[in-house]
């Protein structure tokens, strides 16, 4: 064995440990057939994977897609601006930093709960709506779509920012001078100089956005009250409520499988395009 796979050697067991054994064990229990009071055995079966193609399955997954795209779109048209204003601040930038990764101190789930104390018919946003004789009754803000939009987006916006930042810092800013120098107006600027400067981090944003967003199920639970079924909201019940481990494994290889075809398919497009 030479140096080189004996440093790589540590990094291998742990992947094998952290990530292939888990995924493995997955696979075993995806094949494995339900029993009478939510037990797992024989006989092997792929009437899992098949049982997913249901097309209620189906709309699940597209209602799932949308959401997490419709996130991911969000983020990137907020992200961007926001990076742009760090990354051009000067010393005041890792404060900005700072106040973009604050909301990572405090826990998920109390960040979720708190909109729904904002959202809710007594909340702070119809209470003030009220009080301020805007409207007569609460709006419903809760426990709908954009209430779950609303909270993936907050959730995931840190999450956008911070890859778009690292590309943004490193632009060479007599570029957009250049630029600006030959006529370019600023919206030009930015379609020709700015954005494919920044394609990588835009990339990474993207799929730091949209894979998390795909599997949630703790913010369509919270601001969506159970109106709004995700993927993720399927794989966990099947764990927890309904106790078919088997069919929940199989979903959750199967959303893994597409997640990673379109990886896969977005990053080589974007390395022709660079």
């Amino acid at each position: 064995m030479n140096l080189r796979r004996l440093f790589l050697l540590p990094a291998a067991l742990v992947t094998g440990l952290l990530f292939l054994v888990p995924l493995g064990i997955v696979l075993v229990y995806s094949l494995m057939t339900r029993g009478p009071y939510g037990g797992q055995g024989a006989p092997w079966t792929i009437e899992n994977y098949q049982r997913f193609f249901d097309p209620l399955y189906g709309q699940i997954l597209l209602r799932s897609f949308l959401i997490a795209t419709e996130t991911t779109v969000l983020c990137l048209i907020l992200g961007f601006p926001l990076a742009w204003f760090i990354a051009r601040s000067g010393p005041r930038r890792e404060l900005y930093l700072q106040l973009v990764m604050l909301p990572f101190w405090t826990s998920f789930l109390v960040r979720t709960y708190a909109w729904v104390f904002l959202l809710r018919d007594t909340g702070l946003f119809n209470t003030l709506l009220l009080a301020l004789g805007i409207i007569n009754e609460p709006l419903p803000l809760l426990y709908n779509h954009g209430a779950v939009l609303l909270g993936l987006v907050y959730c995931s916006l840190p999450l956008a920012v911070l890859p778009i930042y690292s590309t943004l810092e490193r632009l060479d800013y007599s570029l957009v001078e250049a630029a600006a120098d030959l006529g370019a107006r600023p919206f030009e600027t930015l379609r020709e100089v700015v954005i494919p400067v920044s394609a990588p981090g835009l990339r990474a944003a993207a799929f730091l956005v949209f894979i998390p967003a795909l599997g949630t199920y703790l913010t369509s639970d919270l601001l969506g009250g159970g109106s709004t079924i995700l993927i993720g909201n399927l794989v966990q019940n099947q764990f927890t409520t309904a106790r078919d481990w088997p069919f929940g494994a199989a979903a959750s290889l199967i959303l893994m499988g597409i997640v990673l075809i379109g990886m896969k398919l977005v990053t080589r497009k974007g390395e022709e395009l660079m």
